[in-house]
């Protein structure tokens, strides 16, 4: 009599901290104190802003504790206003740092009524793959409240080495010089669309390069223009999917998708792949209106229709066009759009949890005076549209009317394979010989005509990837029994397993667990042979 011996696991990354000394921990909002000797610093911080990249010295104290001597500027971005009431802040803790951060990102959240945008964008996200995360702050300057703002995780040491284990490779920024013209011979549109260019001053003209240099991003373009027949070699491909398929989900239009194809990173990871990473999610849910294909602005029903084959043919989007005329790339695009769509908007998940981080912040948006918004605006956000110029969407209202619509396409109605009865076979009651092999199996559904196994024996390993058969020859019941099978054979010394299972039929794409980038399947020699 066999045994089946399955356990899931969480993997949430070695390098996180969790509970109160969490500084990205969305329960407590933070407190950050900031004093300059100069009472014109808001002065002082407009010149900076104005004429370079240099930092006015301050002293900050976070949640009680005392960092001297820190740099101070204001936030880059479109909520700059000279002598503003809410200025977003830069906090440059130099050689110091803050629960292993050295950077504090501190957003204003200009155009979010909601103030909740960031914080849920980047949980949702934050779900399937790496992705920075984001809080609430209460800042004061010189002893004065200063506001509620966001607070943003920057891509920088401490999240590379959280979410990569390491910070050393190369780091860009998709940031197009949107005000200054091209150097000659280069395009005035590519912005951070990764359409191969040549010239290094076209590269450095639509990208920052926070960390190290743009050899690899050169090879992806490259690679991306010949048609992206190797691109497995130069990307993490199926973090680009997820990627593309949130800014979809969510209609996230600043970034890769939309109109200047910026706000978002690339990083180099140890495995000489980049890894796309999001930027800013402050304009999320329809906050910001061009997808990159219409001159102007769409209206909210338009943003609410927005295609999931947006720029799917579109050779100006290399990424989307490359990755999706791709039939195994597209099934999984399709797959993770799915995915975040069910599990996050038609469930009503996110839209309850939209209300749980308002009514954690609400008693401090109260005493914001600095506010962009009113409180019946704010309490008003997640359902009706704010603002007579800019039309900001209700986030829930309009997030249930596009899951209404999506509801309705292809990536909705056409099911994909169910995965059930997940397991490793056990040693046979009795036997004295032991196991040295892993027989996974599980049970695939809805016409189903491919399964496979990803696995690894270590944290640190890439997962590797083996077809699964339904023959009756791999521990899988009979043949043609919708029982799919994978001996997985491991070396000396490898007595750990973690995997996941993916399914395909003719038009669609499953994994077992959803969330397969940080929750496994896991078992052992020694589970297998008890």
């Amino acid at each position: 009599m066999r045994q089946l011996i399955t356990i899931v696991i969480l993997i949430a990354g070695c390098f996180s901290v969790s509970g109160q000394a969490d500084f990205y921990n969305v329960k407590t909002i933070q407190e950050i104190k900031i004093s300059f000797t100069a009472n014109n610093w808001k002065y002082l911080l407009d010149s900076l802003r104005f004429n370079g990249e240099e930092l006015l010295n301050g002293k900050v104290n976070i949640n009680g504790q005392d960092l001297a001597s820190v740099g101070v500027r204001y936030r880059d971005g479109r909520s700059f206003t000279p002598n503003g009431k809410r200025n977003g802040l830069v906090l440059d803790l130099g050689a110091k740092d803050y629960q292993g951060h050295h950077i504090v990102d501190l957003s204003s959240a200009l155009r979010d009524p909601s103030l909740v945008r960031e914080v849920l964008a980047a949980e949702i996200a934050g779900t399937y793959f790496q992705t920075p995360r984001a809080n609430y702050a209460k800042v004061y300057i010189n002893e004065e409240y200063y506001g509620l703002f966001v607070n943003v995780e920057a891509v920088e040491s401490g999240f590379l080495k959280r979410a990569f284990g390491n910070d050393t490779g190369n780091l860009l920024f998709a940031n197009p010089e949107l005000g200054n013209t091209p150097p000659d011979g280069c395009s005035s549109k590519t912005f951070g669309s990764l359409q191969y260019e040549k010239r290094s001053a076209c590269v450095d003209h639509n990208f920052d390069v926070r960390q190290g240099n743009y050899g690899k991003l050169l090879d992806l373009t490259s690679e991306l223009a010949m048609g992206g027949n190797r691109l497995e070699q130069f990307l993490d491909v199926d973090a680009a999917l997820w990627m593309l398929a949130f800014n979809n989900v969510l209609v996230n239009l600043n970034s890769y998708t939309g109109q200047y194809a910026n706000n978002y990173y690339l990083y180099q990871n140890a495995d000489g792949r980049m890894v796309p990473l999001l930027g800013e999610l402050n304009l999320a849910f329809g906050s910001f209106k061009n997808d990159g294909v219409t001159p102007s602005d769409l209206s909210t029903p338009d943003l609410l229709m927005l295609s999931p084959d947006l720029h799917r043919t579109n050779k100006e989007r290399p990424l989307i066009s490359s990755l999706l005329s791709n039939e195994s790339y597209y099934k999984q695009y399709l797959s993770h759009l799915r995915t975040i769509l069910v599990e996050w908007v038609m469930s009503g998940k996110l839209e309850s949890r939209a209300k749980e981080l308002q009514n954690i912040i609400r008693s401090s948006v109260t005493m914001d005076t600095g506010n962009y918004y009113s409180a019946a605006e704010f309490n008003q956000s997640l359902t009706e549209v704010i603002g007579t110029r800019s039309r900001i969407p209700g986030l829930a209202d309009f997030m249930r009317k596009r899951a209404a619509w999506l509801e309705s396409q292809e990536v909705y109605t056409v099911l994909p394979p169910t995965i059930t009865e997940i397991g490793v076979e056990g040693r046979e009651r009795f036997s004295s010989t032991l196991l040295q092999e892993f027989r996974v199996h599980a049970k695939v559904g809805d016409f189903a005509k491919k399964a496979f196994v990803y696995y690894r024996f270590s944290p640190g390993e890439n997962f590797r990837v083996l077809e699964m058969m339904d023959d009756g020859e791999h521990y899988d019941g009979k043949a043609g029994d919708t029982v799919f099978g994978a001996v997985i054979q491991p070396g000396d010394g490898q007595t750990q397993l973690q995997y996941y299972i993916a399914a395909e039929n003719a038009k669609a794409l499953s994994f077992n667990p959803s969330h397969y980038n940080f929750e496994q399947f896991q078992t052992s020699l020694s589970e297998v042979n008890k």
